[in-house]
């Protein structure tokens, strides 16, 4: 116990001084070189230079067909992004302060118990702690008495986490501890477990329940800021917030993480404004306690499934924010977005690599987006309204749109001019900042690596996407190291040649339609044979 006693002592000085560093990175201290504003002055001065440098014939060596159809697209790709950019302020300025208002006026009286439940495995002790002391210090803040239920798997884990709960707090009557010890059979067991123990609490209608994973250190001010927006309207079934990180890796993935929340910030935002958000992240989402006592919900979370045409059915392993956002979804339930709460979450890549780790973190997003979002479709806009039925049907089309400018400009390039490469580069230079400079809507400074790291995640994002479109059985979590193939049999050999197949066709006849509409390929004409 003396070495726990020690590194409870220890991690508590080291707590303060890393999250102060990570508030100073995230703008309230020193400014990065690649976000300063030298570096972006540089950054305009290089393309504006590489604008010039390109000779004259280049700006006419593409015709005017090519860039109409493409524009068109743009148009429409643009035109959506600039609607989320809209709705997104309009969200944070005008409708969520009178919700933030409201929300804070009904804890006034009675306030609600709230649950906190963590789960953990196989996460270094060091960010347990402090994942733990921050749930244990959020508990202890609550306008009313809370619960922290930690889901663990090693008996290690739990005799550290009893022993910071006595440090933390000490002899009170206002936080219990509930210990649940399971197999390492994955997080959907372990949710499945704590809600379980939760509902054998028999909770009220008011109180709410905290999902936090194992990784993620939430603010102390989480219920109070949280929990009033359940009892202010009785259809709010779950609530998430912002996201920062702490990347312990390489410049490269820190970088490319910061992007990904900032441009999450903004979709959220404007999901929020229709009050269905997209995802119910699984770093920390707070539900109403009712629900998450609802045996049906319980099942959805802990045996999900999907019936495919051609890949029959196989359950879920990863994705238990998905099926726990579609039950919410399929009840109608409200889900919203609380933009003033920011929850940190300790991300490890699991590869020194970057283009393996983002392939590998990518498969695991995507997939489990592209399982749930047919099925979520399916519900249709009369049920889920039309702006939310729409955000997940683009989802789906994305992936494809997204890649007609890179592939028209190869095809041009090839076919056409090799100027078609110099404007393309151009293009993306220049409309990358832009979108860059955006997200200073939504962070107080963005680095000259984001227009890089934007195409990035358009171009590698999408064809990881169609790559996993044709292979959705496929799953793997980066921790657990758990495989689709352990949990059931099935003939790989016919599964993996048929998705190899369909994915090859869908690719050539997608390429096939753009070379087709920029008249590299000709219009087929039918021949009339007289005998």
């Amino acid at each position: 116990m003396t070495s726990v006693r020690s590194l409870i002592s220890f991690e508590s000085t080291r707590q303060g001084v890393q999250v102060t560093s990570i508030k100073e990175s995230a703008g309230n201290g020193s400014t990065r070189l690649s976000e300063s504003v030298g570096a972006h002055i540089l950054y305009v001065v290089a393309v504006a230079a590489y604008a010039a440098a390109l000779p004259a014939e280049a700006y006419g060596s593409v015709s005017k067909g090519i860039i109409g159809t493409i524009g068109v697209l743009a148009l429409w790709r643009y035109g959506w992004g600039a609607l989320h950019f809209v709705r997104a302020l309009i969200f944070r300025g005008f409708v969520f302060p009178r919700q933030r208002k409201a929300a804070d006026a009904t804890l006034k009286q009675n306030p609600p118990h709230a649950y906190l439940l963590v789960t953990t495995f196989r996460i270094d002790s060091v960010v347990t702690m402090r994942v733990y002391r921050a749930a244990f210090e959020a508990a202890l803040a609550a306008p009313g008495t809370a619960t922290v239920v930690a889901s663990v798997v090693e008996a290690g884990d739990q005799r550290l986490i009893k022993a910071l709960f006595k440090a933390v707090c000490g002899e009170q009557d206002k936080v219990d501890l509930i210990m649940v010890r399971i197999a390492g059979t994955g997080k959907r067991d372990a949710l499945a477990y704590g809600f379980r123990a939760i509902a054998r609490r028999t909770p009220g209608e008011d109180d709410v329940v905290a999902v936090i994973d194992g990784d993620s250190i939430v603010p102390r001010d989480l219920v109070h800021k949280c929990a009033g927006f359940f009892r202010l309207d009785p259809q709010v079934g779950a609530l998430t917030t912002d996201e920062m990180s702490e990347v312990r890796g390489s410049r490269i993935f820190q970088e490319w993480y910061a992007l990904r929340f900032a441009q999450r910030h903004t979709l959220m935002s404007s999901v929020g404004l229709a009050e269905r958000v997209l995802t119910l992240t699984g770093r920390m989402a707070m539900f109403r306690a009712t629900i998450v006592c609802n045996p049906e919900f319980i099942r959805q979370v802990e045996l999900d499934y999907v019936d495919h045409w051609r890949l029959g059915r196989f359950k879920f392993l990863t994705g238990d924010d998905k099926s726990s956002w579609f039950w919410l979804l399929r009840n109608g339930y409200k889900m919203l977005y609380v933009p003033d709460v920011v929850v940190l979450t300790v991300e490890d890549p699991p590869s020194e690599n970057f283009v393996s780790a983002a392939a590998m973190l990518m498969v695991r997003w995507f997939g489990n987006m592209l399982r749930t979002n047919s099925r979520a479709l399916a519900l249709g806009p009369g049920r889920i309204r039309f702006f939310t039925w729409w955000a997940i049907l683009d989802q789906r089309m994305s992936m494809w749109t997204s890649l007609v400018g890179f592939m028209a400009a190869l095809i041009a390039g090839i076919f056409i001019s090799p100027y078609a490469f110099l404007l393309y580069a151009l293009w993306i230079l220049s409309s990358r900042y832009v979108l860059t400079l955006s997200l200073l809507a939504s962070r107080p400074r963005v680095s000259v690596f984001y227009p890089f790291l934007l195409y990035f995640n358009q171009i590698f994002g999408s064809f990881v996407k169609v790559h996993v479109t044709f292979r959705l059985d496929r799953q793997k979590w980066t921790r657990q190291k758990t495989t689709a193939a352990k949990v059931e049999k099935r003939p790989l050999i016919a599964s993996n040649f048929m998705s190899a197949y369909m994915h090859s066709i869908a690719l050539a006849a997608f390429v096939t339609i753009i070379a087709w509409g920029m008249d590299v390929l000709p219009t087929p004409r039918p021949t009339l044979f007289l005998p």
